[in-house]
């Protein structure tokens, strides 16, 4: 009889121990999924926006408890395929300016290695109010320029970046990228907007294709910095097929929707963004935080509809 009871014991620890590696299986690939789809949703908005790709997927990777650290550095890393391939497809489409792409990614690679390698550390902190609020207020302007005073006429097919522009702001934007887990697009795609004439589309496509050298930098600095064992490569796998499989449609939104339409959708991401970090550093009360979300949002959706009305009926 103690054989026999045993024997079953032995059995039940088998089946419970497999029906726990099923299970485990199961939670594994259903991260793996998520994971695909935090880097699909990223990549659609940080295509089609010219911004957002490292803001989304980092506040979303933080929920499953991932260090800050690791979480950019993964982030990065799926970056470099993700930016190659939007890249690629904002070619594609006729959605880049070269000569400012070329103009951006020296400097920005320079401040983004810089940030990821050696300054990682410092608290970004301090600052990011006063960049969140310098950012709002150009938010306010993109987005009251592309509603009021759009004008297809004065869009030109080049971006006229000089070298007194493109160096300065390729070096702060590509720190602010590596430090703060996301910044590339948050400050080059509105500076470049607030440009007279400069096309949304050119201005989107240019900062997207521009990123991929910003990623590969950032990478290589926290590699020296954390090492290879410190990655989870399964999921920056995970992030890179959901995002290479977003990238040509990103680019192909970009290329239909009108000029006016990405300026007020910019704009209003980045307001919207923006406001959420001074909230959140002030303290402001949940209930009031939520008002406020609504009321913005409420405003860009009305936005949105008087511009298309308006363009229509300005034959735009």
């Amino acid at each position: 009889m103690m054989s026999l009871v045993f024997f079953y014991t032995i059995i039940s620890s088998k089946e419970r121990l497999k029906r726990t590696h099923v299970y485990g299986r199961g939670i594994a690939m259903r991260k793996l999924l998520i994971f695909a789809f935090i880097g699909f949703i990223a990549q659609l908005i940080d295509g089609s926006l010219g911004m957002a790709y490292g803001v989304t997927s980092s506040s979303l990777l933080l929920t499953f408890g991932m260090s800050p650290a690791i979480a950019s550095a993964s982030i990065h890393l799926a970056e470099v395929v993700t930016t190659a391939a939007s890249g690629a497809a904002h070619a594609k489409f006729g959605n880049i300016d070269r000569q400012s792409v070329f103009k951006l990614i020296i400097p920005g690679s320079i401040g983004a290695f810089t940030g990821a390698c050696f300054l990682s550390a410092l608290p970004g902190d301090m600052v990011k109010p006063y960049i969140s609020l310098f950012l709002l207020l150009l938010g306010l302007y993109v987005f009251f320029r592309f509603l009021f005073k759009f004008k297809p006429s004065i869009e030109k097919s080049s971006l006229n970046l000089s070298k007194k522009q493109s160096i300065p702001l390729g070096l702060i934007a590509g720190f602010a990228d590596a430090t703060g887990g996301g910044g590339w697009g948050p400050l080059t795609t509105p500076i470049l907007l607030s440009k007279k004439g400069a096309s949304a589309r050119k201005v989107i496509g240019t900062v997207d294709t521009s990123e991929f050298a910003i990623a590969v930098s950032t990478t290589i600095g926290f590699l020296i910095s954390l090492g290879w064992e410190e990655i989870n490569w399964l999921w920056v796998i995970a992030l890179m097929l959901g995002g290479v499989a977003a990238a040509p449609i990103a680019a192909w939104l970009v290329r239909k929707l009108p000029s006016y339409l990405l300026g007020i959708l910019v704009g209003g991401f980045i307001i919207l963004t923006n406001v959420r970090t001074l909230l959140t550093e002030w303290s402001v009360n949940n209930l009031w935080i939520t008002i406020i979300y609504v009321f913005i949002s409420i405003g860009w959706v009305v936005a949105i509809i008087f511009t298309i009305q308006n363009n229509r009926k300005k034959g735009n």
